[in-house]
Parts: C-alpha cells; sequence; structure tokens
C-alpha cells in the first residue's frame, strides 16, 4: 500500500480529537471547514479506513480511528522534533553545551523558572550545573569550564571578568547546633560569640580574607551546615538553605548585629563568552 498522507493532514486529524468538532478544528487551526473536512476525507481514502464515526452531532473516533490517532502523534512529535534539530543545528552562534557554576545559597533561588523555560526553548542545548564557592567560581569562568558564574559580590574582579548586579538578595543568620553551648542562650554578643568556633566558608583556591583565630574551614555551605549540625562551631549561613533542608538539629543564634544581606554577581568571561543561549539565560536571570 502506497499511503501518501502529509503532517498537516494527521495534525488535522489530532486536532479534531482534541477539540471535538470539525468546526471548532478550522477555527483553531484558522483553515475553512471544508478544507478540515477534505483533508479527513482523504486521510481515510489513504489509508482505506473510516476514522470517525459522523452520524452523530460531533464526530467519534471509530475503533480505527482510536488505534491510529497514537501512531499519528508520534509522528507529529518526531516531525516537531526534527524541526528542532534543523534549527539546532543551522543555528551556529548557539553552543552545544551551557555550563553554569553557582554558590550552594543560589541552587534554591527562582533560578530553576529561568530552567524550565530554557528546556523549551533551546531543546538540544546541554545544560550543566557545577557546585562551587568565591574564588574557585571565578576561576572557572576565567578558564572557560563555566561560561556563566552566580557569585556573592565580589569588592573586586579581575580583568577579563564581566560582573552583573542580580536583583536577588540572600538574607544571612548566625546558625549553632541545638546541644552547642550558644543555643543555649536567649542573646548572644559578639564578644561572646567570637571566644567560639567558627565554621568558615574557604575555597581551594584559597581567599586572604578569611578570619583568623578559632576556625575550621569547609569549600561550600551543605558541608558547613553538616559541621554545625554536628557542633563543631557556629557559622553564617543563607536563610533560604535552612529553610529548604529544614533541619531540625540547628538553632538560629540572637545577635542583631549580624542580620545583613548579601548581593549576588552574574559574572562571564571576555576570553570565553557565552553564546546565544547563555546571552538568553543570562538575560532571564536579570529580568528577575
Amino acid at each position: 500500500m502506497d499511503m501518501r498522507f502529509t503532517i498537516d493532514m494527521l495534525k488535522i486529524f489530532s486536532e479534531i480529537t482534541e477539540h471535538g468538532s470539525f468546526s471548532e478544528t478550522a477555527r483553531k487551526l484558522g483553515k475553512s471547514q471544508s478544507a478540515v473536512s477534505t483533508a479527513i476525507a482523504n486521510l481515510e481514502i489513504d489509508t482505506g479506513l473510516i476514522l470517525f464515526d459522523r452520524s452523530k452531532r460531533y464526530p467519534v473516533l471509530t475503533e480505527e480511528g482510536k488505534y491510529l490517532i497514537s501512531y499519528a502523534r508520534d509522528i507529529l512529535d518526531a516531525a516537531k522534533n526534527m524541526e528542532k534539530a534543523v534549527i539546532r543545528l543551522t543555528e551556529t552562534e548557539s553552543e552545544k553545551r551551557l555550563t553554569l557554576v553557582l554558590s550552594d545559597m543560589y541552587h534554591i533561588s527562582p533560578g530553576y523558572q529561568a530552567m524550565h523555560k530554557f528546556a523549551d526553548k533551546f531543546p538540544f542545548v546541554e545544560l550543566e550545573l557545577l557546585d562551587s564557592e568565591g574564588q574557585d567560581i571565578i576561576s572557572l569562568v576565567q578558564s572557560g569550564r563555566a561560561q556563566i558564574g552566580l557569585i556573592a559580590t565580589q569588592d573586586k574582579y579581575p580583568a577579563d571578568i564581566i560582573a552583573t548586579r542580580l536583583p536577588d538578595y540572600v538574607e544571612m543568620g548566625v546558625f549553632a547546633g541545638r546541644n552547642h553551648p550558644l543555643a543555649k542562650k536567649n542573646k548572644v554578643s559578639m564578644s561572646v560569640l567570637l571566644k567560639e568556633r567558627q565554621i568558615c566558608l574557604n575555597t581551594f583556591k584559597e581567599n586572604a580574607d578569611k578570619p583568623q583565630g578559632k576556625v575550621w574551614l569547609a569549600s561550600d555551605y551543605m558541608m558547613i551546615l553538616e559541621m554545625v549540625e554536628e557542633g563543631f562551631g557556629w557559622a553564617e549561613l543563607p536563610y533560604s538553605l535552612l529553610e529548604y533542608y529544614q533541619s531540625e538539629r540547628i538553632v538560629k543564634l540572637d545577635i542583631p548585629e549580624k542580620k545583613y544581606f548579601i548581593s549576588a554577581d552574574i559574572i562571564r568571561s571576555r576570553q570565553f563568552p557565552p553564546g546565544k543561549a547563555g546571552n538568553w539565560f543570562t538575560e532571564q536571570l536579570l529580568s528577575k
């Protein structure tokens, strides 16, 4: 059997099952009702099967129609994916992979909304997320390993880094393990706080500004959170991280002097700039 059905015929076939009538399908597709009827008639001639029972007010799929509709939709999906693939192959300015490197404090931010949109707009661009902090984020962007970095605002950036302030702010607080001596106090002064061990963030590319004295160091906020849970010391942590994981082993310390917000920047490399997908993602983050 030499069948000559077209994508347009299959689309009309599928749309009728969605909208329930030839007239509504014609309206949705911007076609005349006669064009819709002709397309289905030709599809039935081509397959040698009756696809709709037209004896009632609204068309109803026959058993043969019910059997074929899933195949028709598979063909339509395949055609749509082929169109996207052609666009992807002809858009030379759109990179094959986009790599983002970001801090733990931003993993649970509204950035996920941009990722959902990204999946629809760039279905054939791989998206890779890396977890890092501070100077390590800058190094990964400088080397071209990542095209975009989300980082707590730095006082100064290298000349080859472009930094733009994000509209998001991260609220920070001071926390200790539930069984830590500091957790037993109603209020904690800075002088008392500084007598206890602090768990600090320190990247692999060592941070010269890290606190001196009675400190332990960790390379990311998740590791710091776990160390605080174990009672090894107190730490400054983003509220969003605690809200997300809802740890019952950590308590917030009442220290008015230590309540503050951290601004965030999105950084890119001048030497290894992002392509079309990366620029689009950057715009999404900046427009929130």
